[in-house]
């Protein structure tokens, strides 16, 4: 009889160090909302307005350095637009002291553009890290093609002459990868451009996955991280708002930050031909500065996280460190948006799946065979799967199993010899199998005869195994043990045969 192997769990699985890098809780003491309260009543007002009063010359400066400008002109500002940009960096530096960063240190020295044409930095937290352009003296960068249609914030932006580019635009990612190309390249009149590789704010407890931008052109890279004295200036998917994070930092005495500049990351030949080795592996500088972990989150991340709350779920189960599962599983956005669907239908456990859960969404009892499975799933051994278990479940347990040939054999075994099942073939089987009740059984009949004729045929078996992969990991988990089950039969009356041959101890006769 053959042994079944334990289960090995892949260690490149497991849960991330950081749990949720998209939320974060300030974490006010007794004497922080003391100052909190005399500050609002004194100086953060005063600062708040000096600070909005500074956008005004700030515009005009923006607006001065764009008249005359085709807005199909893509060449870069030269000559005395250029140098109107040399004022807005003071007026720029002034607003931001206004605001409480009185000082900002920089660490090592910034390159100069035949050094480095493009800035990466990290980790994007707030919408104060636009404090790069004053520190990098108004360089290009990467923005959302929503900010610029952003009041006075939008023209301001659009002295940068950023790349802009659409998250739902498919064709925009081609587009801006090739214009950041184009101007990287050697002999550019374009200013050093700064990009923030992660694409979406965290709350700087980690490094998340870097987006590709950067480094598809294959130049060297200068690493800049941002360090913050305070959490308050922390701006996430989940935590204070806009304007409560505006608030709470210019409620603060002063406001540090440290800019480091790290030396220039030359890629080899191999990073190159591959962008996405070469981000590793100036992310991995990066965090050894920072002194944080990284992670596989990304955008997408966020999103399911929405995607999750509109099904009513928790935010968190749509954590599930979507850049691993893309390169491990060739898992798609809309792969993991179809098994949310699916997830959400089981989820009555708090957002989680308890084995309960599980056994009602198939229909089924618990029995032997559904607890292995679920335990299959259950990858951590909590008692409840969560969105990311059931995702690696349904791709290495359940999938694999449920092919045309299980399906076909799966059909005959239950009585589809002659091209159909009717109730009594599915309720025979099953409750021999898994000793399900005649009501339960006439509950999946239904389910799976969609168009109430009596009869199950082929395609209707199908269709609804492949809505359900896990039927099929039973059945093949089931086929597993009557297997096994008829091998020890087998051997136990070859045994017996072989007891009856030997000859007995008796003399030979003549």
């Amino acid at each position: 009889m053959t042994s079944k192997p334990p289960i090995l769990r892949q260690k490149s699985f497991v849960n991330p160090v950081v749990r949720n890098p998209f939320s974060h809780r300030l974490h006010l003491n007794f004497f922080d909302k003391i100052r909190i309260v005399l500050m609002s009543v004194t100086i953060a007002p005063l600062r708040l307005l000096l600070a909005f009063t500074l956008l005004i010359p700030a515009w005009l400066c923006a607006v001065i350095t764009l008249a005359g400008r085709s807005s199909s002109d893509h060449s870069p500002l030269k000559g005395w637009r250029r140098s109107v940009k040399g004022l807005m960096v003071l007026i720029g530096r002034v607003q931001f002291f206004m605001m409480g960063f009185h000082h900002i240190k920089i660490k090592g020295k910034k390159a100069n553009p035949s050094e480095a044409s493009i800035f990466c930095a990290a980790p994007h937290t707030s919408f104060f890290d636009a404090i790069i352009a004053v520190v990098l003296e108004m360089p290009g960068c990467v923005s959302r093609e929503e900010n610029k249609h952003a009041p006075m914030f939008g023209t301001l932006l659009d002295v940068l002459q950023p790349v802009y580019v659409s998250r739902t635009d498919q064709n925009s990612r081609v587009t801006t990868i090739e214009e950041i190309k184009r101007r990287s390249q050697k002999g550019s009149e374009w200013p050093q451009i700064v990009i923030f590789p992660e694409g979406t704010c965290t709350n700087a407890s980690c490094l998340i996955t870097f987006k590709g931008g950067a480094f598809y052109p294959g130049v060297p890279v200068q690493p800049v991280t941002l360090k913050y004295g305070s959490d308050t200036v922390i701006w996430t998917w989940e935590g204070p708002s806009t304007f409560t994070c505006l608030w709470l930092t210019l409620c603060n005495f002063h406001n540090g930050i440290e800019v480091e500049f790290l030396p220039v990351y030359s890629p080899t030949p191999d990073e190159i031909k591959d962008p996405m080795a070469f981000a590793r592996n100036v992310r991995s500088q990066m965090a050894a500065s920072l002194k944080v972990p990284v992670t596989d989150h990304t955008y997408e991340d966020c999103k399911l996280m929405q995607d999750a709350e509109e099904k009513g779920l928790p935010n968190e189960v749509g954590l599930v460190e979507f850049q691993k599962l893309l390169n491990k599983l060739g898992l798609r956005r809309e792969h993991l948006s179809h098994h949310l669907n699916n997830y959400a239908e089981m989820a009555k456990s708090g957002g989680y799946i308890g084995l309960e859960d599980f056994a009602k969404y198939l229909n089924l009892p618990v029995t032997e065979n559904l607890r292995e499975m679920f335990y299959l799933y259950d990858r951590n051994g909590s008692g409840k799967i969560d969105f990311r278990e059931y995702v690696i479940g349904c791709s290495l347990v359940a999938q694999p199993a449920n092919n045309e040939e299980t399906i076909q054999l799966a059909f005959k075994m239950f009585g589809g010899d002659k091209g159909y099942l009717v109730q009594e073939d599915l309720t025979k089987f099953l409750q021999g199998s898994v000793n399900m009740s005649p009501e339960e059984c006439e509950v999946l009949f239904q389910q799976v005869d969609d168009q109430n004729t009596g009869k199950i045929t082929y395609d209707q078996f199908k269709v609804y195994a492949k809505k359900k992969p896990e039927y099929a990991r039973l059945f093949a988990s089931y086929m597993e043990k009557a297997d096994s089950k008829m091998e020890t039969v087998i051997e136990e009356e070859t045994e017996g045969d072989r007891r009856q041959e030997r000859p007995s101890s008796g003399k030979k006769e003549d």
